[in-house]
């Protein structure tokens, strides 16, 4: 046994779950921080190449549909491998995109480095491992661990975004880049010497207790496909991301174009960070209090307030109308992800349930893709970011409507 993990054995179990946690923060943190790290870097790369907004947006397009669809192989790695191999793998990858897009020179090297590469990267370090990690030390507290971790990506928007300006602004788009990736790599040691095979057990008090209320029903994926609520939480991350990632792409050009500094628009939406924490752990204390399916109409009915904010700031480009926005949009980025990735655990707990919230994952990268994607391809056409703003707005409705008429998802 390595001496990592039989020093690390002799912990409490309470202190290395929240050795746990910080991992999953960590790695939740470098994930979304660097992917969203896209959206200061479009304005620099368009205007260096020339391209119009679609085919840059395609690049963080491609960014999150990889991710999403490489989610069901995550969740099979993470079962078959542990969780040392597919943090390593995803780290490996990141690294090694953003060095080769520091030297991109046509839009396929950057599809291929920011776009798959990276996306797949960030989900090997993102939702489906931390959440399947997280489970085996947490248990029925899964929703405050995952809305701790969800926070994480917040915290990258408010650190990464900001930075990324100021090395664009000091040492250009290409260095930032290179940066990222000797920052990602050199993290590969550290995240090697971890006591892997401990934090991989998870709690003796989750594993080994007798819960009255657990039952593995043998849910296999294909028996999973054919439940409602499946497609009802499928249809839920799609929809909610197609709105969210279709303003999320372009927030900070937009905010430039309304008349910021680029660096204050950059800042501005990099505090969303802040407000989203307060987002996570508010909508998850609101389901202890009241239960989950008011807590997640709530947080749509505040994500739908902070759009129609967002369109506003066009006419009314001030300090308190943006603030207003970032507080209401930013805080509800992500905020019902918690209580949904608890839900499937809780529908479809048992060996497999890895494989089947990857699978269901899918549907968030993708909307996420299509979001973006579709926004840009919005704007090129339209020369205006009213009908992006409409479409995101009938999107995220979309993705509320399960939560009113599935019964799975009603209890």
């Amino acid at each position: 046994m390595p001496e990592g993990d039989a020093s690390a054995r002799r912990l409490k179990p309470t202190r290395v779950a929240l050795n746990v946690l910080a991992l999953c923060f960590t790695m939740a943190l470098l994930g979304r921080g660097l992917g969203e790290s896209f959206t200061v870097f479009l304005k620099p790369i368009a205007e260096h190449f020339s391209w119009d907004r679609a085919q840059v947006v395609s690049v963080y397009s491609l960014t999150w549909l990889a991710g999403g669809l490489t989610a069901p192989v995550v969740g099979r790695l993470f079962d078959h491998y542990g969780p040392r191999t597919v943090y390593a793998l995803g780290l490996l990858l990141l690294g090694g995109a953003f060095l080769i897009a520091s030297q991109a020179q046509a839009l396929w090297q950057f599809q291929v480095s920011i776009g798959l590469c990276v996306g797949i990267g960030i989900a090997f370090i993102g939702n489906v491992p931390n959440s399947i990690l997280l489970g085996r030390w947490f248990g029925p507290r899964l929703p405050t661990a995952m809305a701790v971790v969800y926070s994480a990506a917040g915290a990258g928007v408010l650190v990464l975004l900001p930075v990324s300006q100021i090395l664009i602004d000091h040492i250009g788009w290409r260095g930032a880049y290179q940066t990222f990736g000797i920052i990602a790599l050199c993290l590969l040691a550290p995240l090697l010497l971890l006591p892997w095979r401990l934090f991989a057990t998870g709690s003796p008090h989750i594993t080994k207790r007798a819960d009255p209320d657990f039952a593995d029903g043998g849910w296999t994926l294909a028996s999973a496909m054919r439940h409602h609520a499946f497609w009802a939480l499928f249809a839920t991350f799609f929809f909610t991301a197609v709105g969210m990632y279709a303003l999320v792409a372009q927030v900070v050009a937009y905010l430039i174009d309304a008349g910021f500094p680029p660096l204050q628009a950059a800042t501005a939406w990099g505090f969303s960070g802040i407000v989203l924490l307060f987002g996570m752990l508010g909508v998850t204390q609101l389901d202890a209090m009241i239960g989950r399916r008011p807590s997640v109409l709530l947080s749509y009915a505040i994500s739908i307030i902070g759009i129609i904010l967002l369109w506003l700031l066009q006419f009314y480009p001030n300090f308190w109308l943006l603030a207003a926005f970032i507080v209401t949009f930013g805080s509800m980025i992500g905020s019902r992800g918690p209580l949904i990735t608890a839900t499937a655990m809780k529908i479809f707990r048992g060996e497999r349930v890895g494989t089947i919230y990857g699978t269901i994952s899918i549907g968030s990268g993708l909307g996420s893709g299509f979001g973006a994607w579709a926004g840009g391809l919005i704007h090129d056409w339209t020369h205006s970011y009213n009908p992006v703003i409409a479409f995101a707005l009938v999107a995220v409705v979309l993705g509320m409507i399960p939560f009113l008429v599935v019964p799975a998802l009603r209890r």
